[in-house]
């Protein structure tokens, strides 16, 4: 999932969110007030866009102040997010209409096939009564030669 890094794009966010919340309001009765200060607040953005566009000279002074007031928007916006998440269910479709990612669970992953590794021989061990020596190796042949 991306997140917007350009301000309008974060007011864009936040203006599908609030048409969200109003057009759910009867559903979300709890939140009504929050809802009309993130309103509010989204407002006061939209206008500090519009100034920061309008007055060139003044661009530095509206920009400070829509970064502090997008800021606080998204900051009331995760707590509105997870009010809706409470409410509706972390599985309920309806998180979708407002810009949400319903839960729909883990895929499993497949299970890899492992193969055990084969077992080394055991170790040969003489006869209890035997003192004979065992032969040697085929490697270290009588031939000096090859040596």
């Amino acid at each position: 999932m991306s997140r917007e890094t350009t301000n309008a794009g974060k007011l864009g966010k936040l203006q599908r969110l609030s048409t969200a919340l109003g057009a759910n309001g009867g559903e979300l009765p709890h939140l009504e007030a929050s809802r009309a200060l993130f309103d509010a607040l989204l407002a006061k953005a939209q206008d500090a866009a519009k100034q920061q566009a309008a007055f060139i000279a003044s661009k530095q002074e509206a920009s400070k102040q829509l970064k502090s007031l997008l800021t606080e928007g998204e900051r009331m916006a995760n707590v509105l997010q997870l009010a809706v998440k409470q409410h509706f269910g972390i599985r309920s479709e309806k998180l979708a209409e407002f810009g949400l990612q319903p839960f729909r669970g883990r895929t499993k992953a497949k299970p890899t096939p492992e193969t055990p590794a084969p077992a080394p021989p055991p170790p040969v061990t003489p006869p209890a009564g035997s003192t004979a020596k065992p032969p040697a190796p085929a490697s270290h042949s009588a031939n000096p030669e090859t040596v």
